[in-house]
Parts: C-alpha cells; structure tokens; sequence
C-alpha cells in the first residue's frame, strides 16, 4: 500500500488548521478576510458588516474625500478600490512594491511607502489622480478606479459597488443612525487622553471640512457644532466608526444615542430634548 508522503500530511494539517487563511488572502473573490476585532453594521439602502478596522479606513476615507469637496460618487469610487486592493486594511506589502489602503506603489510616483501608509495621504493622492480623469463621474464604478489604478484585473471593482454606495450613503450623512458598532473590554485611552484623541482624529480626517473646530470638554466629552442634519451625521458615523481605538463610550445626535457595549443607537427620552446643531461624543473616564 503506497503512503502519502509525510509533507503532504504536514501540509494538509497545516492548511487546515489556519482555516485557508493564506488562501482567503492571496485571491480577489469576494471572500472577506478574517475579522480583526469588534463588528460593525452599516445600514443604508442595504447591509455591510465590517470589523472595526476596516470600519475605521472606510470612515477616513469617505472624510478625506469630502473634505476635498469631491461629490458622493467619488467616496464610492474610492471605498470599492480599496475594497478590492486591500479589502479597506492598511496593508504593509502586496504585489511587487505596492503598500497601503489602494496598494499604491512608491516605484510609480505615488509616494514613499511610509506616506503610502499614512491612510490620510493614500485616500487624498486617490481623490487627486481620480479628479484628474476626464468624465469619470458618468463611468461605471470598475472604469473609473481603473483609470487611476491600472490594475491588471480592470473589471474587479465593479463587485465591490454595491457595498461601497452603502458605506458612502452612510458616512457622507445621507442615512440616519446607519454605522452601528459594538466594542467591549477596556476602553484603549480614558478621560483627558481619549477627548484629546478624538479631537486631534477629527482634525486630520476633517481638516477645513469641519463646520466648527470640535472642542474636548472638561468633563470628558467632545461637541461639534455643525450646520445641518446631514452634516451632524457624517460626524456622528466617523466618530462611532472609529471608537475601539479611541476610547469612545456614546455619541449623541438630534434624537438618538449610540452606546458602545450594545453598539445601537437608541432614541433617547422626550425630557432629554433633541438637539440637531451639534454632535456629543463622551468619552470613559
């Protein structure tokens, strides 16, 4: 009786007891990659769920873009290359040199690869180079990111349009209490510490788009003062979509409250009022 070599058993035990994780990195299907933390849901005209660091980059990504004035369909634009090239992780290697959100490669102009990695800097050279094709806005969404990325796999983007105009609808203010994200254990940063976290988060996402500068208060919460309902909640959905890292405990808006060990956002009382013209973010203490 012949018996199977014993590489190939090491291997097969191997490959089985990582769960093809190798595999599930190395294709470009639509299989998601392993989740890294706590899960977030976006509901918008359609359901995604993210893990907390994917959430995070799609966040960045969508403000870095609408801080630069570009429209709706861009963020969409954008949020499916990354999709695709990164599956929205800020990754340190790909192929030949390519690094970062969009996998961009230093040896084609777009940068050293530690500005590569920079997820502000990737999305806005993004934003910059498709700003620079002629009728992107009327493409299909795989023409569009081809245009600027050239990729070998032109047509790849296209199933990630779906999931992206979700994200967009959400995290450009179009849809109401829609990033719902559950984070437990200890909070990362506390007090002083995570206000001072958040606020600094949303100066760099933000820059100028920012109606006001937000404001970290004594008492360990953090106000935005914005123009509009659709406004408020851009920053209400960054700020929920980047709370495991900061130490973010609620979120209020307009009528409702997200809380982070239940990741929901629930209306709040009639005796609490409701208030549209800014977004309160409390950190722990």
């Amino acid at each position: 009786m012949r018996r199977t070599p014993l590489v190939v058993v090491a291997v097969l035990a191997l490959v089985g007891s990582l769960g093809f994780v190798a595999l599930v990195r190395s294709f470009s299907g639509d299989i998601k990659l392993p989740r890294l933390g706590p899960e977030c849901t976006v509901r918008a005209d359609g359901e995604v769920t993210l893990d907390s660091v994917q959430m995070a980059n799609a966040a960045t990504i969508s403000a870095v873009g609408l801080r630069r004035g570009m429209p709706e369909r861009a963020v969409v634009v954008a949020l499916a290359t990354a999709l695709q090239e990164s599956k929205l992780e800020n990754l340190d290697s790909g192929d030949r040199d390519s690094v970062g959100l969009f996998q961009q490669r230093p040896s084609q102009g777009w940068g050293t690869p530690e500005k590569i990695q920079d997820p502000r800097y990737a999305a806005d050279k993004f934003y910059a180079s498709l700003r620079k094709v002629k009728g992107w806005q009327k493409m299909r969404v795989t023409d569009a990111a081809q245009k600027v990325q050239r990729s070998a796999y032109p047509n790849a983007y296209e199933k990630w349009a779906d999931e992206s105009a979700v994200l967009a609808m959400a995290l450009t203010g179009r849809a109401t209490g829609a990033v719902e994200c559950t984070v437990t254990g200890a909070p990362v940063l506390r007090g002083a510490a995570a206000a001072a976290a958040l606020v600094e988060g949303l100066k760099l996402d933000w820059g100028k788009g920012l109606t006001h500068a937000p404001t970290a208060e004594q008492t360990g919460s953090v106000t935005v003062t914005v123009a509009d309902r659709s406004t408020g909640w851009r920053y209400a959905h960054w700020l929920v979509s980047h709370a495991s890292d900061t130490g973010l405990e609620r979120v209020r808006f307009a009528d409702l409250e997200w809380h982070a060990p239940d990741g929901k956002w629930q209306r709040v009382t009639a005796a609490a009022g409701t208030d549209e013209s800014r977004v309160i973010a409390h950190v722990y203490s």
